[in-house]
């Protein structure tokens, strides 16, 4: 207790030393007018000061930190220093959460984990007794980020006939501090209190926690091109050195507007109409809400047809559903009111009708006009064919020069190029008739055929009706038909025959309009046996054998000339010639002879080159 006494006492002196030095001296005191920092962070007020009067230098410099709240005239002491002791003042918001660091030319106050509350003024005091003394002030400015604006619209429609601005929505922003701003924003344009146009409801609410929440509420009178357009809000709020915005996310409203105008469309089939499609006709309004609607048809006004809503369907159309189509918003009466109309077609195409009708006979080498048509809405294209080849095009088919080649069915189709879908056809059966006609060019076959061995022999007759084919063979015994077959107008059969010599057949074709032959002649060809087969190594020793043999005879020639011409049987001159010729008339014998030899040597020489062994007798 006495401590404490001696204690103040010793501060009311140097309080009063202090103001008797303080005109003696005089120190410069540089503080921050404005400290900003974020809620949570710690805040750092620093104080610099010097003294002037370097003869009166400071040796006792005391420092003290001061509080004062906004709007009250009183401060409170928070720390306290003479350079012996340093004093944090117990008892108050920041006992525990501040701390002072100083030297000779600054002292700093450190303030940890600031709070909303700490948004206040602090004061520096510097007292260097007769060095002098001075005090600065920090306002200390903090700051906390609000939540993300929240945007709630109306959901219910509005309607564009509301005399007074109607509450178009509300946006909300919470827990910030200083109070955030909200401004309100239709598409991108700020939207201004306006009287009977606009109007901004605001409420701020300052929490228990220190933070502000402001809620906003758009009045907005609506208007028709308002039902594309989007509404939100805007959140201003400060943050240290700045000032920094958020967005709501868009909202966009329903307005109601009555109907103007009403189209009515055909919403499917795609394309063109047949008959036999279901058809879905839709009536649409530029109303909003869209009205329900009545259909009618024009040559009926007065008769509502059966609908679902704003879509008339028709089931299975027929051509007799062709025409215009109307409808109205329900409750609208008389002529003038605002409708839809439309013109429905219904597009059909008949069965072909084919004439000839089913079939038709015609005799060969006549003409025939046939004739195909099909009742249709849309142009038509016709195509015939036989087969699956085509032969025609157009609503006629000209046949001219009958054969059994015309004879067939054929088919007209019936196609509409701007409907695919729509398509028919008929056919006519055109029979030929007319005597047999054998297929081939010649009357006559001239065949051979070696002894003994089978020909098969084919006749194929068309005509109508249909031609039988009888055979007629003469010159073989053996034979008969493997093949006896009918199609349609065409009869074909085909005999085996054994040749065992020259044979004659004749294929008859007839029928009740007349009858053919046609003949085949079959040259029987002897069979030549050989006892052995031609060998090329043998052949060639034959003609080595017959080569040396003609050396050997003109050898033999030369030892008789040589002999007759040293016995004087072969003179010189014209004498000589003739005896020459006496004696080979003479002896004949011997030439002949020679002659024979020579004649035999060929034939062996010729013989074998063929590939032949015997002599020409062995035949």
């Amino acid at each position: 207790m006495a401590f404490l006494l001696l204690r103040r006492a010793l501060l009311l002196f140097l309080h009063l030393c202090l103001l008797t030095w303080s005109a003696w001296g005089k120190v410069e005191l540089t503080v921050n007018e404005n400290l900003e920092v974020y809620l949570g962070d710690s805040a750092e007020i620093p104080c610099h000061y010097r003294f002037t009067d370097a003869k009166n230098e400071a040796r006792f410099v005391m420092i003290q930190w001061f509080v004062r709240s906004a709007g009250n005239r009183a401060r409170m002491r928070i720390f306290y220093s003479d350079g012996t002791q340093q004093i944090i003042d117990r008892n108050t918001d920041y006992s525990g959460r501040i701390n002072v660091t100083s030297d000779q030319k600054e002292t700093r106050l450190l303030i940890q984990n600031v709070q909303l509350s700490d948004e206040r003024e602090f004061f520096c005091q510097i007292n260097g007794l007769a060095a002098g003394n001075a005090e600065g002030k920090t306002h200390l400015r903090v700051f906390a980020r609000p939540e993300a604006p929240v945007i709630e619209g109306i959901l219910t429609g509005i309607s564009v006939t509301n005399t007074a601005p109607s509450k178009v929505a509300s946006c909300e922003v919470r827990n910030g501090f200083p109070k955030p701003n909200i401004t309100w924003y239709r598409n991108k344009t700020p939207l201004m209190p306006k009287p009977g146009y606009v109007n901004m409801l605001t409420l701020v609410t300052r929490e228990s926690s220190g933070f502000y929440s402001v809620q906003s509420t758009l009045e907005y009178k609506v208007v028709k091109e308002d039902q594309d357009s989007f509404f939100f809000c805007e959140v201003s709020f400060s943050v240290p050195g700045a000032v920094r915005t958020m967005d709501s996310h868009r909202v966009n409203v329903t307005v109601h507007y009555p109907t103007t105008t009403v189209e009515l469309r055909k919403d499917s089939p795609q394309g063109l109409v047949q008959e036999g499609d279901t058809v879905e006709l839709r009536c649409q309004g530029d109303g909003n809400p869209p009205p329900p609607f009545v259909f009618s048809r024009e040559q009926e006004p007065d008769a509502d047809l059966e609908s679902s809503g704003d879509v008339l369907v028709l089931p299975s159309v027929s051509r007799k559903d062709s025409g215009v189509y109307q409808c109205r918003p329900l409750g609208a009466v008389g002529h003038a009111e605002v409708k839809g109309e439309m013109q429905l077609n219904v597009h059909y195409l008949d069965p072909a009708v084919v004439v000839p009708k089913d079939s038709e006979v015609m005799f060969k080498g006549e003409d025939l006009v046939a004739t195909c048509n099909a009742l249709s809405s849309l142009a038509t294209t016709i195509v015939w064919y036989k087969d699956t080849e085509q032969v025609g095009q157009g609503n006629t088919l000209h046949l001219q020069d009958a054969t059994y080649e015309t004879s067939g069915v054929y088919t007209c189709k019936v196609t509409v190029p701007s409907l695919p879908s729509l398509h028919t056809s008929g056919s006519v059966h055109i029979i030929v008739q007319g005597g047999p006609q054998l297929v081939g060019v010649e009357e006559e076959v001239q065949l051979e055929e070696v002894a003994g061995r089978m020909v098969n022999l084919s006749c194929e007759a068309k005509g109508h009706p249909t031609p039988s084919i009888s055979w007629s063979i003469v010159g073989s015994q053996n034979w008969q038909e493997v093949l006896s077959k009918e199609n349609d107008d065409m009869t074909h059969s085909m005999v085996s025959v054994r040749v065992t010599s020259d044979v004659s057949a004749l294929c008859n074709a007839s029928n009740d309009m007349g009858a053919e032959v046609k003949a085949f002649r079959i040259k029987a060809i002897p069979r030549v046996t050989t006892t052995s087969p031609f060998s090329p190594v043998e052949g060639s020793g034959v003609i080595i054998v017959v080569i040396i043999l003609c050396l050997l005879l003109l050898a033999v020639l030369g030892s008789v000339f040589y002999f007759l011409h040293k016995k004087g049987k072969l003179p010189c001159g014209r004498s000589g010639k003739q005896e020459i010729s006496k004696e080979k008339t003479t002896k004949d014998d011997i030439v002949v002879e020679m002659k024979t030899n020579t004649k035999n040597e060929d034939a062996v020489l010729l013989k074998a080159v063929n590939g032949e062994k015997k002599g020409p007798n062995d035949q």
